[in-house]
């Protein structure tokens, strides 16, 4: 079986209503990004850091997978598929997605602040209890934190991602500006006889010598697209 990747932006969750950043009516229109998404911006004042995330995460109840991501998802019956996301929600694991990297962390969890990748300090966050607040404390004493990976902060699950796109026989990239590095950078990791795709609605400045096939339309309209590509190669 074909192993087929994804990399995922925020493009592909905008269509179920979750705010980009990056887009002029974004949310760093509205929150400069060193004050909530930055390790700094959160030693300033946690407590606007955590709030933010907190109506992240309500926003995100609200929310449901869109086709794009029950799409990616319906792959998985036919390719080793892994889904590489930059993005914090859980909406490819709620439209099936089985094997999914994040590597920005995750909405729906809180952590450590003095230590926030101890697997022991990690905690789901669930309707009843989806706010963080001033005093929670994690296992180790102290202050809870959005398990979210902020400028200034290593991305660890890198290595997982990379080492996904090196075995890629298909790499996909959907909604992302391929400008956040490192996830950016997966790309040159894929080995060079793998089929590359693309799919954005506006135009994406790729790397120099790559071979992309773009498919230049929303998240949605571009997996129908290239569902009937892949499939057709079956």
């Amino acid at each position: 079986m074909k192993k087929l990747v994804f990399l995922t932006g925020a493009g592909i969750s905008a269509e179920s209503g979750i705010s980009t950043f990056r887009d002029s009516d974004g949310l760093w229109e509205k929150y400069p990004v060193e004050q909530v998404a930055s390790i700094e911006g959160y030693y300033r004042d946690p407590a606007l850091v955590i709030d933010f995330y907190n109506k992240r995460r309500e926003q995100l109840l609200t929310t449901v997978p869109n086709e794009a991501h029950k799409l990616v998802a319906a792959l998985d019956e036919h390719f080793d598929t892994t889904v590489v996301t930059q993005n914090v929600d859980d909406l490819h694991e709620r439209a099936g997605s089985k094997h999914i990297i994040h590597l920005h962390g995750e909405l729906m969890k809180a952590t450590s602040s003095a230590n926030p990748n101890d697997p022991r300090c990690i905690v789901s966050l669930t309707p009843d209890k989806l706010n963080i607040e001033i005093g929670d404390k994690a296992k180790d004493g102290s202050q809870l934190r959005p398990f979210i990976v902020w400028f200034g902060e290593a991305v660890p699950k890198m290595e997982e991602a990379a080492k996904a796109a090196m075995e890629a026989d298909i790499f996909v990239i959907i909604g992302t500006s391929l400008n956040v590095y490192p996830a950016a950078g997966l790309v040159s990791y894929v080995p060079r006889d793998a089929q590359l795709y693309l799919i954005d609605p506006k135009p994406v400045k790729v790397p120099y010598g790559l071979d992309i096939h773009t498919i230049q339309k929303g998240a949605t309209e571009g997996m129908r697209e290239l569902m009937e590509i892949l499939l057709a190669q079956q």
